[in-house]
């Protein structure tokens, strides 16, 4: 039962932030005071995970900037340190360079729409296939990847086409998620040239998804379980 209250949706601003806007002089207020609310959503998601940890002193005694900083550097390591700990012992490609992007975006812009995990994971597939299909149609599926034997014509060709097909099928499809093109790119540039990579791929993907969705909402950010937020 504590596990499920934990993982409920608390409300948007935690109480760390309502007391701090009832006493607008206060130290604490002029830490949270932001004027965007995409860095209103980043305080939320930083104070929120320090008030359930009992630090809130560190919300008034640095600067917010030196904050949130921290809390970069900390989240992405674990986030991605957890991911790569899998891929060692299984031997699999569940990390990957463009999911660190992803791992930037999940935590910097929560509610932004290309943070939403059918975004991510649309997005993520259609860059795997795209540049394995222009892999194939160049005939480049079985030979050493760009980075050991440099960028041939045909390399070229695929590495095109398999990021403006993915770029053109994101907006067709409303599932625009930037990092997806770097994934185009380091299938069609023969870093990941097996088919049977891409669910190893998804998998990594979902892995940091999951992630993303216990601390967003252990800190009362409300983030989606599946499609962007209405009007986000």
């Amino acid at each position: 039962m504590h596990c499920v209250g934990l993982l409920a949706v608390a409300p948007f601003e935690s109480s760390i932030h309502e007391s701090a806007f009832r006493q607008p002089d206060s130290p604490l207020a002029r830490r949270v005071r932001v004027s965007e609310p995409a860095e209103r959503i980043r305080w939320a998601l930083v104070s929120g995970l320090l008030a359930r940890l009992h630090l809130e002193r560190v919300l008034v005694r640095y600067p917010r900037t030196a904050v949130l900083g921290a809390f970069s550097f900390v989240n992405g390591s674990i986030s991605i340190g957890l991911i790569a700990c899998v891929a060692l012992l299984t031997q699999q490609a569940f990390i990957f360079p463009s999911l660190g992007a992803t791992a930037f975006i999940l935590y910097y812009q929560p509610l932004a729409d290309t943070a939403a995990p059918r975004n991510v994971l649309f997005a993520h597939l259609l860059g795997a296939i795209c540049g394995f299909a222009f892999l194939v149609l160049f005939g480049l599926e079985d030979q050493p990847s760009a980075f050991e034997t440099g960028v041939s014509w045909a390399r070229a060709g695929a590495a095109a086409l398999s990021l403006g097909t993915t770029a053109g099928l994101m907006v067709t499809l409303r599932v625009a998620h930037p990092p997806a093109g770097a994934t185009a790119l380091i299938v069609s540039l023969g870093l990941m040239p097996a088919l049977a990579q891409i669910p190893v791929l998804l998998a990594g993907v979902g892995l940091l998804l999951a992630q993303a969705l216990v601390l967003n909402r252990l800190a009362g950010i409300p983030y989606p379980l599946w499609a962007p937020r209405p009007g986000s």
